[in-house]
């Protein structure tokens, strides 16, 4: 089972933060891994890595969330705020959704695996924009170029017509 999912311990002198991203280079393809982990006095340490064979981009956010964890436990986290911008990834990590698919329950189990070994774990979403250090770190796993995500709400510059 998932660690205790008890209100937000943000502002605990004790919480650790870890963003998440995975990507796979095509889809299904190469797996790349990316995380952000921040300890409780804020410093910042970066983890890049290839994920072991192929798979799809839900296996890939999958096996980031399991570096991610596998990273705070390490380091000493016992409260961690995981965010990601995997809606598929966190729902299964919080347990609030379920899937048939094989290789992504072998995942999941991994991920509840993982997160029962803290005092407390909250899984939170954020939009792509939000999350770009560990979306740039996941690509460059892959040898990709950063491909920043475009915010919602800004917009781009219209595109000049030929001849004008």
């Amino acid at each position: 089972m998932p660690a205790d999912r008890t209100p937000d311990t943000s502002d605990s002198p004790a919480c650790w933060h870890a963003w998440f991203d995975g990507a796979a280079a095509p889809n299904p393809g190469k797996l790349g891994l990316g995380v952000v982990l921040q300890s409780p006095n804020g410093a910042l340490t970066e983890f890049s890595s290839r994920g072991e064979g192929t798979g799809c981009s839900n296996e890939a956010e999958l096996l980031a969330v399991c570096l991610a964890l596998t990273h705070a436990h390490a380091a000493g986290a016992r409260h961690l705020i995981l965010t990601g911008d995997s809606d598929f990834a966190v729902r299964h990590g919080t347990g609030t959704d379920h899937t048939a698919v094989p290789r992504l329950v072998a995942l999941i189990a991994q991920v509840h695996d993982w997160a029962s070994r803290f005092a407390h774990v909250e899984f939170r979403w954020v939009p792509r924009h939000r999350n770009q250090t560990a979306d740039r770190l996941s690509r460059a796993a892959l040898g990709l170029p950063h491909k920043p995500a475009p915010h919602p709400g800004k917009a781009r510059p219209a595109k000049r017509k030929r001849g004008a």
